[in-house]
């Protein structure tokens, strides 16, 4: 099976196969590569029907393929709870089936995953800069999507060609996308305050096209290194976006009462990223410059 070696890159020219053309993260990808001029098609087969994946390669002849599809649920992970076979067939077979039918092509796949697998334990608890590496195994199986998750994660392990990035809370730009961590919190009733690691996708998004230029596999905690707090984002967006913002929190106790299933809070150690492009912001500079300086509507101090 020949794989590109880790860090070289191909000589002909890019050409990328994305799956997720519908999704938030799928539609972004599209954009970046016009933006960079790198030819791209999005997939149209089904992840879990493996002739239509083995169809779209055979068409497309691409150099890499990015998965960007996936179930998360609507409005909110919830949804998952009731639909789990619904949440088995992408999340888990339609994954594993397209890295199998990639690794068969000797291709790299760019999997967006997901970090919320884990929760604060006394190994990682709050506030102690001590974060969840790249080995570590999950621990979070409160909701049936991360469980889902981890699963594939684990299974995806033994597949040499896919590089899986684990998104937490995505944040961009857009202010006005209800799949925005930042619009989701300013909509909520109360929030609760707990310090996270978060990805900003205007910087990070970019660099998953570098990874894959680079033909970088394994697993990646792909965050802003460092946390920030529900209530930090909200002071931000108050201070730079609605200056009569206001917001209420409650206790996890409290938000148990209005969710089915229970949300992951952690800190994933962002070393390695960092270690790989050293440019990479931290968390909250990176809100600050991505997020709320071009969105600013407070004149400035």
């Amino acid at each position: 099976m020949g794989f590109p070696a880790n860090g070289s890159s191909t000589d002909k020219p890019l050409k990328f196969l994305i799956y997720g053309r519908t999704g938030w993260i799928g539609g972004l990808l599209g954009k970046l590569c016009e933006a960079q001029g790198i030819d791209f098609v999005y997939g149209s087969g089904r992840l879990e029907n493996r002739s239509s994946l083995e169809a779209d390669l055979a068409t497309v002849k691409p150099t890499h393929v990015f998965n960007a599809a996936g179930v998360t649920g609507r409005p909110n992970v919830d949804w998952c709870e009731s639909h789990k076979v619904e949440t088995i067939r992408t999340n888990v077979v339609g994954t594993l089936t397209l890295a199998d039918v990639c690794r068969e092509k000797g291709l790299v796949m760019i999997n967006y995953a997901t970090g919320c697998i884990f929760e604060y334990d006394s190994e990682h608890s709050i506030g102690t800069g001590v974060g969840f590496k790249e080995e570590d195994k999950p621990n979070f199986i409160g909701s049936f999507y991360s469980k889902t998750k981890a699963m594939v994660e684990d299974l995806l392990k033994n597949y040499e060609n896919v590089c899986t990035l684990r998104v937490r809370m995505p944040i961009s730009s857009d202010l006005s996308n209800p799949r925005n961590f930042i619009t989701k919190i300013t909509r909520y009733e109360k929030v609760v305050d707990i310090p996270n690691s978060m990805t900003i996708l205007d910087e990070l998004l970019p660099i998953s096209i570098e990874m894959g230029k680079r033909n970088l596999t394994g697993i990646w905690n792909f965050t802003n290194p460092g946390v920030v707090s529900h209530n930090e984002i909200l002071e931000m967006y108050r201070d730079y976006i609605d200056p009569n913002f206001t917001w209420k929190n409650f206790t996890l106790e409290e938000q148990a009462k209005v969710i089915i299933a229970p949300r992951s809070n952690n800190e994933l150690d962002a070393t390695k990223l960092k270690e790989e492009f050293p440019e990479l912001l931290s968390i909250k500079e990176s809100l600050i410059l991505y997020v709320f300086k071009p969105n600013r509507k407070t004149p400035l101090a």
